[in-house]
């Protein structure tokens, strides 16, 4: 029993009594640390996990609307292309009816130029042969003969007219 007269002994005595009653309140502080610390932790894990959703989310959201955006650049191409072709269509009906009218016109005037030409091909057929058939009378027919021809057309002439 000679430990009990030892200083030491009663040091050591001392530390353990001094460690096992200031165990509990130290345990509980490193736990309740720990546990801080823990939820901490659990809070930025749970505040990651909800802006890596919101990040998807964003990321879902801008590939659709560049899909949309895609298929509405597609849809007016589409658009302007079809439009540029009935453009196409509507200006070739056009020169094609402007083509015709030009047509249609330049067989009217050459129709014109020849009815004029036989109108003045007839009056020129008609100016000859009334100036052949003026030469032919007075050379062949004898004074007396063109009165009596034309006295007899002068009484003609009242029925020839109606």
């Amino acid at each position: 029993m000679e430990f009990l007269q030892d200083p030491a002994f009663w040091a050591a005595v001392a530390f353990v009594i001094f460690i096992a009653a200031t165990a509990k309140p130290i345990s509980r502080l490193l736990t309740a640390g720990l546990d801080k610390r823990a939820d901490k932790i659990r809070s930025d894990l749970e505040e990651a996990e909800k802006l890596r959703e919101e990040a998807q989310d964003l990321l879902a959201s801008y590939q659709r609307k560049q899909r949309d955006a895609l298929a509405e650049a597609e849809a007016i191409i589409a658009h302007a292309g079809e439009e540029a072709e009935r453009l196409a269509v509507q200006e070739r009906d056009k020169l094609e009816a402007a083509l015709e009218r030009r047509q249609k016109q330049a067989i009217d005037r050459i129709a014109q130029a020849e009815a004029q030409a036989l109108d003045l091909v007839r009056a020129k057929t008609v100016d000859v042969a009334l100036d052949a058939t003026r030469d032919y009378l007075a050379k062949e027919l004898k004074d007396n003969q063109s009165d009596a021809l034309t006295d007899a057309a002068i009484k003609d002439l009242p029925g020839n007219l109606h």
